[in-house]
This record gives C-alpha cells, sequence and structure tokens, in this order.
C-alpha cells in the first residue's frame, strides 16, 4: 500500500515542496529503503523511526519498504522527515486510518521513545504551506510557536509520535495554536545605553550620522578608548523592526537553527560580532546545502568586526558582495541560493599595530613601514565601501571622572527616527530603498544634486585625496543624511564639508 505526505526542505532561508512517499509489502528482504537523496542524518532516520514506532506501541514492519522523498534531484538534509516518515508507515501498513492527511504539512524529529524535537525552518515551512494554500501544519514544540507567527494557517503542536498518530485519527482532539503576535519592541533604557559613553564627541555624532543613514562605519583609535563599548550600543540608537522586517529576522534565525527563545526572541535589531579567526564559510554562510552566515544573521541590523586587520584577507574581501548589493549568492554543488544581509557594518581597528600612535600618554614605537603593511591588510576597494572613517582618541583621566551623564539613547534615537521617516518619504517607490546607504544612482542624482559652488569644492577633495567613483558616491550619501539630520531640504556646504572629513584614512594615505 502506498502512503503520501507532505513535507519541506529548507533553502536557504526559504522552503521546498517535499512529498514522503512510503510503500510497503513489497516483494524482498524485510527491510527499509531510503531513496531521493538524502544525506547522512536523513539515512540515520530508519533507526530513529523504528525505535520510535516501537517505544509508541505500534508494530514494526516486517516486509520490504521502499521511502522516496521526492523530488530526487533535490538534496535533504536533517532529522526533520522523522515524523512524517514514521506516519507514512502507520499509513501504509494500515496501522493508521486519517480521515485527510493532504491539508497538512509534517515536520519533525523524533527521539527514540517517541517524543518529537523541534527543526530548523519553521517561518520557511509555514510560508511554503500558506503559499500552496495548505490549512496548515503539524511541526513540534517551539517550531510549531514560531509557525503561529504566520497568518491564515492552523498550527498544532504535537509532542510525541502517538500523539500525531491519535490526532490524525480523530482520536486526539487539539486546539491550533492562536496566532503569535511579534513580540513587542523592548522598552526604553534596557539594556547597554549611550548614555554610559565618556567623552568622545566627535565619535558619538559620527555613529549618529551612520545610524541615520544606515551607512557602514570604520572607528580607529588606540586599545581602551571606548571603540567596542560604543559599537554594542548601536542597536539602542537604531528604530525598532516593523512587523515584517521582524518576520525576516526571525525567518533568517530560524533557518539557522535559532528558536524564538534563543537570540530571535525579541524584535531588537541584530548585532552579530564574530571573533577575528572566523571563516570564509561562516562569514558569508555555506555548506554543503547553502545556509545563512554572520552577514546574514546580521540582516537589518550591526555586523561588528572588532580590530579588523587581523581578520583573514580572504574573509573581508567576500563582505564586498554583501556589502555593496545588500544579498549575497552562494553557489554549491547542491545549489544556488541568495540570502538577504542588508547590514549597517561596524569596524574598530588600532592605528598601529601597537596601538598608540598619536596616544598622548604612551609612545609609538612602530616603524612607518610596520604601520603601512599593518593598514595595508585592509584593501582599497573595502575601505571604499565604508562611509564614514573616525578617530576614537584615548579618554583623559578627567573625562573618566566626569559626573555629568551624557545624552542617552533615547534622544539620539529620537533624532534619528525623524531623519528616516524623511528619508522613506523622499524615496518611497518602486525602489527597496528605505535609508540613504540604499539609494539607488537616479536617486542621488536626484536627491543629492550640488549647486555649482558645493560641485567645485567635492572636485577638488576628490582630486586632492584621490577618491574613487563609488567614495564620490558615498560622500553624497552621508551629506544628504547630515542635512536629513538637520532637516534641511538641501545639502549645504557645512553638511558636505562634514561628509569629506569623516573619509579619514583616505585623507591620511593622500598626505
Amino acid at each position: 500500500m502506498l502512503a503520501t505526505l507532505l513535507s519541506a526542505a529548507l533553502q536557504g532561508i526559504s522552503a521546498e515542496t517535499v512529498t514522503v512517499e512510503v510503500n510497503s509489502n513489497e516483494v524482498g528482504d524485510p527491510k527499509l529503503i531510503l531513496v531521493g537523496l538524502p544525506d547522512a542524518a536523513v539515512k540515520e532516520s530508519d533507526d530513529r523511526v523504528l525505535s520510535a514506532l516501537s517505544n509508541s506501541g505500534f508494530r514494526i514492519p516486517r516486509t520490504r519498504m521502499t521511502i522516496n522523498l521526492a523530488p530526487g534531484s533535490l538534496r535533504k538534509e536533517g532529522p526533520c522527515y522523522d515524523l512524517p516518515i514514521a506516519l507514512g508507515i502507520l499509513l501504509a501498513t494500515q496501522q493508521l486510518h486519517a480521515a485527510e492527511i493532504d491539508p497538512w504539512l509534517i515536520a519533525g524529529e523524533l527521539s527514540l521513545s517517541g517524543a518529537t524535537r523541534p527543526v530548523r525552518g519553521a517561518l520557511a515551512m509555514a510560508q511554503l504551506a500558506r503559499r500552496l494554500g495548505k490549512r496548515g501544519l503539524l511541526l513540534p514544540g517551539t517550531s510549531a510557536e514560531e509557525a503561529a507567527l504566520v497568518e491564515g494557517l492552523e498550527v498544532y503542536r504535537l509532542d510525541s509520535l502517538d500523539a500525531a498518530a491519535r490526532f490524525l485519527a480523530g482520536s486526539l482532539h487539539l486546539a491550533p495554536l492562536p496566532r503569535r503576535a511579534t513580540p513587542d519592541p523592548p522598552e526604553n533604557g534596557a539594556g547597554p545605553d549611550f548614555a554610559e559613553v565618556k567623552g568622545q564627541p566627535a565619535l558619538r555624532r559620527a555613529v549618529e550620522v551612520a545610524v541615520a543613514g544606515g551607512h557602514n562605519l570604520l572607528i580607529m583609535g588606540p586599545p581602551g578608548s571606548g571603540k567596542s563599548m560604543v559599537a554594542k550600543r548601536i542597536p539602542s540608537l537604531m528604530p525598532a523592526p516593523t512587523t515584517e522586517e521582524t518576520l525576516e529576522i526571525l525567518s533568517i534565525h530560524s533557518a539557522a537553527g535559532r528558536t524564538l527563545q534563543g537570540e530571535a526572541a525579541g524584535p531588537a535589531r541584530p548585532f552579530r560580532s564574530p571573533h577575528h579567526t572566523v571563516s570564509d564559510v561562516a562569514l558569508l554562510g555555506g555548506g554543503t546545502i547553502p545556509g545563512p552566515g554572520e552577514v546574514s544573521l546580521a540582516h537589518l541590523g550591526v555586523l561588528f568586526l572588532d580590530e579588523l586587520p587581523e581578520f583573514k584577507r580572504s574573509a573581508l574581501e567576500v563582505l564586498r558582495q554583501p556589502l555593496e548589493d545588500g544579498e549575497v549568492t552562494i553557489s554549491r554543488s547542491a545549489g544556488k541560493v541568495t540570502l538577504p544581509c542588508s547590514f549597517m557594518l561596524v569596524a574598530a581597528m588600532n592605528p598601529c599595530p601597537c596601538g598608540h600612535l598619536g596616544d598622548r600618554h604612551r609612545e609609538c614605537r612602530c616603524s612607518p613601514a610596520q604601520i603601512q603593511r599593518y593598514r595595508a591588510r585592509i584593501s582599497g576597494p573595502l575601505l571604499d565601501r565604508i562611509d564614514l572613517h573616525v578617530e576614537a582618541p584615548a579618554l583623559s583621566v578627567a573625562e573618566l571622572r566626569a559626573d555629568r551623564p551624557a545624552e542617552a539613547s533615547a534622544r539620539i534615537r529620537a533624532r534619528i527616527q525623524a531623519a528616516r521617516a524623511r528619508q522613506r518619504a523622499r524615496l518611497a517607490g518602486p525602489t527597496t530603498a528605505a535609508v540613504n546607504a540604499r539609494m539607488t544612482h537616479a536617486q542621488i542624482r536626484r536627491d543629492c544634486a550640488l549647486p555649482a559652488a558645493l560641485g567645485d569644492l567635492l572636485q577638488q577633495a576628490m582630486e586632492r585625496l584621490a577618491l574613487s567613483a563609488r567614495a564620490y558616491d558615498r560622500i553624497l550619501k552621508v551629506a544628504r543624511t547630515i542635512a536629513d539630520l538637520d532637516a534641511s531640504a538641501a545639502i549645504g556646504e557645512r553638511h558636505l564639508l562634514e561628509a569629506i572629513h569623516y573619509r579619514n584614512l583616505d585623507r591620511r594615505q593622500a598626505l
């Protein structure tokens, strides 16, 4: 007898339909044959499934059975097919008589006892079920809670194989999980606040400009100047994500195996800070079946790279496409996927190998050649893609002792939200740009037009600093953001001069 159920395979952060076919009573030696391009974890499902069936009180089949995961051209990975395979065996051996099986998309890992365990990508599976017009999903605990974020579906939480079989047979009556609203934004003042940052007025201003326009930022300063402290407080300045953005963030984290009870539990913007020993694949994404890396996990949030020159050159160079396009395409033998990665890059570095160049209290013993080699670890094309370069000087004892609190994150965030509202109103249209950093060339020409005098000023700066065409566009974008913070309809001279000033490393190299 043939039984057919619907499941899904995770491809990047989206899901593809997988049909689980179980055929029983075949001629041959009693065994399970699993086909359909499975990986090692899927191949091991037969042992888990047989133990789960036995421990749940069901009869283990004593005939040859073939289990096909269609389509055969799509590679399957992970233990998410345990539950549909077990239910398919019960249907094919007539131990389960289900009134209806077609309306459900089913996934779940089984323990040897028959209990279910969560699977990755529940949000993607729910979105697939809605696209297919299915009634709903049957999933384990926390996976079901994730899927309940998607409207228009019935999601049932099934904690064991026995419960799933009785539910399909109609002997167990369950209520679908109520649709779960996206979590409320964290309260103001929760988490690190900019009021804790001592001194550094220039750095604080650069951070405000960067966040207001979604620009990439490089902070250079000696050890102990507060670079990491400032970077970790940047998410407190960013507006809370919308419902659609929250679903995007949670979808990526769900595909990476992080549930709602993990890092993606709230709607706060992601903050990712990989160590400088991170591999290219871990940073960009990949694997046998490509999955999200750090750049995608930072989508709509912040990717912080501390000690930037210490990262491998190859790891830094793979950031070029994500920084430019806001997405990354990964090709593997199992297929090609495109993952979203529209993030704000914040990088920090010392001014020299010893870290004391320009320090008023400690002497730098690095030679010019050593300093040059150290900074040359960051390529020109990557530096071009960082809009603001700012110095964070060492703090004096008087600044550290100051009792006067600095401006809090809430007040800075209010100015940033006002600036971003101006950008949304100006950039509204068929394009996806929502902040100045993502403006197209046509939008730059329209919204960043300069009068002749300012155009001549920018030309002189470009020629003296030997800047690229990309740097030219980025200066205009930053100037537009500074004007938005000032509620100015046009870019003024001081807006442009401040934007040019933020090409700090370009100015140093030109001297």
